[in-house]
């Protein structure tokens, strides 16, 4: 059957119908957003500037804020616009570059979050091999393959939807194009393409989540082993990753491991992981490590009495 598309744009029907709503999450958003923006900024400044990205853990703390401010980039801005505008429009090519830009950061911060339990795993279960397994090189191509990994996820949710005709409805109800709410707008049947699309997302989170699971029990087991300074340091650490883990998968399995359906809830669910998780990442990672808050100190004291 030809592939026919009279839409060329689609419009959002965004968070709430009230306009004295939207202007407070406006603002609120805002706010958010730019602490985001700025944290994960200070993180990576911190990271480069402190000479921590020779330390495995930092490398991929870098890249973390990195991702994080691009996913947040990619749906906050509009979203804020929006906000305050009477007309919520996106155009066709707008709307699958932001379906792709979000699985694209997304998947790939999910898998930045698997190597980042691998590289605990290794430095409290194997510490004497530490530096020989997770030399730069090899630190390299697994942040390589995360973004490969990314990529091809992204690629394949996108070329599922693009190839949809769409000819009738053109309202999405949501605040950025994601996969369930622009399926529900096709003119054709989306069960088969549904089940692919969930196919392949729950596949990398389910696994992702898994393998994650399976990391940090086996950290936590082999602490009883250590010294109680020793435990309390690498409690410390993990025990930011884990929050990070909860904060991120929890909405995530709730939004892309399930049939193709939508939920009143979604659009809440949606401003967790993608207003709010991005300001508190580096919230986490600082307020827990003493590592980054002593970079931070330094490099402070470095620009102001320099």
């Amino acid at each position: 059957m030809e592939k026919i598309d009279n839409v060329t744009t689609f419009i959002f029907l965004g968070l709430s119908q009230n306009p004295e709503v939207e202007g407070v999450c406006s603002v609120v958003f805002s706010l958010f957003y730019t602490a985001g923006l700025l944290g994960n900024l200070l993180i990576m400044l911190t990271v480069h500037m402190g000479n921590l990205l020779k330390s495995p853990m930092y490398f991929f703390l870098n890249y973390l804020s990195f991702v994080d401010i691009c996913y947040a980039s990619v749906i906050d801005p509009k979203m804020i616009v929006d906000l305050l505008a009477k007309s919520k429009t996106i155009s066709y090519v707008g709307c699958m570059l932001q379906l792709f830009g979000s699985h694209f950061f997304g998947c790939t911060e999910i898998f930045i979050l698997v190597i980042m339990a691998y590289d605990r795993y290794v430095a409290i279960c194997k510490p004497l091999h530490y530096m020989t397994i997770m030399d730069q090189d090899r630190c390299n191509k697994i942040m390589l393959g995360a973004w490969v990994g990314g990529f091809l996820h992204s690629v394949i949710q996108m070329a599922l939807v693009a190839q949809l005709p769409f000819c009738g409805p053109n309202e999405i109800d949501h605040y950025f194009c994601d996969v369930h709410p622009v399926l529900k707008l096709a003119c054709t049947d989306t069960y088969i393409v549904g089940v692919v699309e969930t196919t392949n997302s729950g596949t990398i989170a389910l696994g992702s989540f898994v393998i994650l699971l399976i990391s940090y029990t086996v950290i936590l087991v082999s602490l009883r082993k250590q010294s109680a300074e020793g435990r309390h340091k690498a409690l410390s650490t993990c025990g930011s990753h884990i929050a990070v883990v909860v904060m991120f998968f929890g909405p995530c399995t709730f939004m892309y491991m399930r049939p193709d359906t939508t939920f009143a809830e979604d659009k809440m669910v949606a401003v967790f992981y993608t207003i709010i998780t991005p300001v508190l990442n580096p919230l986490i990672y600082t307020l827990r490590n003493a590592e980054v808050k002593n970079a931070m100190k330094k490099l402070w004291h470095r620009k102001v009495f320099w």
